[in-house]
């Protein structure tokens, strides 16, 4: 093979790599997918957070975080009553 057809055949594979990295990029980029990455990545926390590794629920912590809405709910309730 000629260093010309090898060239060109480098050619030729440089641009469906970088077509193939342009499409991803372009893909990532699309505010749906941006929003359903950020949702995955938060109900991921969430579990963590409220199951131990063997899968058990952390009864404690979602006390904790109920109680914390609760208290949210109250004060944001006496705030706008206050007014």
């Amino acid at each position: 093979m000629s260093d010309t057809a090898r060239l060109e055949q480098d050619i030729q594979a440089t641009r469906a790599r970088l077509e193939g990295t342009i499409n991803e990029l372009a893909y990532r980029a699309q505010p749906q997918v941006i929003a359903q990455r950020q949702a995955q990545g938060l109900r991921l926390k969430l579990d963590a957070a409220t199951h131990t590794p063997d899968g058990e629920l952390r009864i404690e912590r979602i006390a904790a975080m109920v109680a914390a809405a609760v208290a949210v709910v109250v004060v944001v309730g006496f705030l706008r009553r206050r007014r």
